[in-house]
């Protein structure tokens, strides 16, 4: 299946050969599922400046700018030319970027900091999503990587074994949830659900440790699925449960059982079940649903924003609702019409309605995760990364945010690690809308939102993963110590640049 059409893909080309391999991406990256946005004058000329900045360190540094964008230094440089466009936003210094001594020192320090990955995916192997293996076989003839060569490629190549490179190796995670999609075509989930969990068992067998965490997707209203459910609870005992109240996120013009969470006679049975399994933390998809998807799937836009968040919560207090991508609009739609609607409002569509829900509602039981939402802005407008990470604050509470990432569908998650540790709230943005700063690194509200939220909701044992070595652990040393480094590589597509 290829969701976008031929004359789409003229004006695209693959990300993994035709972006820009900086630590931070420098123009929007898309999967098969949306057209890429094109890159924007602000993004140019960060790209601009850091080339002629990394190739002036990497000059002076004795190494070529590859090498030197592998380097701490090199995502340090990131950083500081995005507080030249931007404004400063990201605690970076010129020294940083200039000492490499300085920069692994930080860097070493801070790769101890426990990341749980709450929102992860790779791609069935018999998926048919095939542009993804046609980029990483022009990766192999480009002659970027030498180990892909001529090799055929496969989506095992591509997804399963550069997942676990990339989550575990090239990022500072150190456990994963692996999610998941449904489709009312059954060979278009991105992974058929028995696999995610024995996936999930693979990987913790291989670790010798709980490195990995999954879900079981819940398909409300289609036939049989309590039976489902039940059946996940009895054999798959899946870490927490994912929704998409649009139905098919996939085929949209498919979409036959889209849903409402408060809903109680298809909803309030399964999450009595949930609830009296001990399973209680129900993750949903809401939100990424710019206005020119509205225009063409109107009838699927009362399920993708909030509206029935707040009364499924207050009516089941006993489970958690954790709403992915925290419902922001915007994907899709050019990041400036996100930032322009804060600017002009104060809110953000929404994102704002869900962080009120808990005021609203008197509920303490609502949670917002990061995935896209993150990416998408702080690589764009790293201003509104700071406001839409200002008001879930503010509104859910620095305990009610979640880390996910939706990688790898844009590489390893290591520079959107980055962009939190060292992302700051400007004084002029806390004092106009009363929020708090996000403060250090490893401070209390950032450790809350890499993993302390997400440790208290799964009964993570964190002293015991912090302390034991595992086999992984012993990977990632070696890797660090003698592995060929981080590629720096996103996979899907770019919009062309002329």
């Amino acid at each position: 299946m290829k969701f976008l059409s031929d004359e789409q893909l003229k004006e695209l080309q693959p990300a993994e050969t035709s972006s820009f391999p900086s630590p931070v991406p420098t123009q929007i990256v898309s999967s098969d599922e949306y057209l890429p946005v094109p890159q924007s004058v602000k993004q140019r000329e960060v790209e601009a400046r850091l080339k002629d900045l990394s190739d002036r360190l990497a000059r002076r540094q004795g190494v070529s700018r590859r090498r030197f964008f592998q380097t701490a230094s090199g995502m340090a440089a990131s950083f500081l030319v995005m507080n030249e466009v931007f404004g400063r936003l990201f605690e970076v210094s010129e020294a940083e970027a200039a000492t490499p001594d300085m920069a692994a020192e930080r860097a070493d320090a801070l790769s101890k900091q426990f990341i749980i990955d709450g929102h992860t995916h790779f791609l069935r192997d018999d998926t048919g999503l095939m542009g993804f293996i046609k980029a990483r076989e022009a990766v192999g003839k480009a002659g970027w990587n030498k180990q892909i060569g001529d090799k055929e490629q496969t989506i095992d190549d591509l997804k399963y074994t550069n997942y676990i490179k990339e989550i575990y190796m090239d990022s500072d995670t150190k456990v994963a949830l692996l999610s998941n999609s449904p489709s009312e075509v059954p060979e278009d989930w991105f992974i058929p659900q028995e696999q995610v969990f024995k996936t999930r068992e693979q990987v913790n067998k291989e670790a010798g440790s709980r490195r990995m965490m999954a879900h079981f997707i819940i398909t409300p209203g289609w036939p049989g699925w309590l039976d489902q459910v039940d059946k996940a609870i009895e054999v798959y005992k899946p870490d927490s449960w994912k929704g998409y109240t649009v139905g098919d996120n996939t085929h949209k013009e498919l979409a036959h059982h889209p849903y409402r969470l408060d809903d109680e006679k298809l909803m309030y049975p399964f999450y009595e079940r949930a609830a009296k399994s001990g399973i209680k933390n129900v993750c949903i998809h809401k939100g990424l649903f710019a206005p020119a998807i509205e225009e063409k799937f109107p009838q699927l836009r009362p399920y993708a924003d909030v509206s029935d968040v707040g009364k499924a919560a207050k009516d089941w207090p006993q489970l958690n609702f954790l709403i992915y991508h925290s419902a922001y609009r915007w994907i899709g739609a050019a990041p400036a019409e996100g930032m322009a609607e804060f600017d002009r409002t104060g809110r953000s569509s929404w994102t704002s309605d869900l962080s009120e829900i808990p005021e609203k509602y008197g509920v303490t039981n609502v949670y917002g995760d990061l995935g896209q939402l993150f990416a998408w802005t702080a690589v764009a407008e790293p201003r509104l990364a700071a406001a839409l990470m200002g008001m879930l604050v503010k509104g859910l509470g620095a305990d009610h945010v979640l880390w996910g990432t939706d990688a790898v569908w844009t590489g390893a998650p290591q520079w959107q690690i980055e962009g939190l540790r060292r992302l700051e709230i400007p004084e002029e943005m806390q004092k106009r809308y009363g929020f708090k700063p996000l403060g250090p690194a490893d401070g209390p509200v950032k450790n809350a939102i890499f993993a302390d939220n997400t440790v208290r909701l799964y009964n993570f044992d964190k002293h015991a993963a912090l302390t034991t070595p595992d086999r992984f652990a012993e990977l990632k040393a070696d890797y660090v110590k003698n592995g060929p480094g981080r590629s720096n590589l996103r996979y899907g597509w770019v919009r062309n640049t002329v």
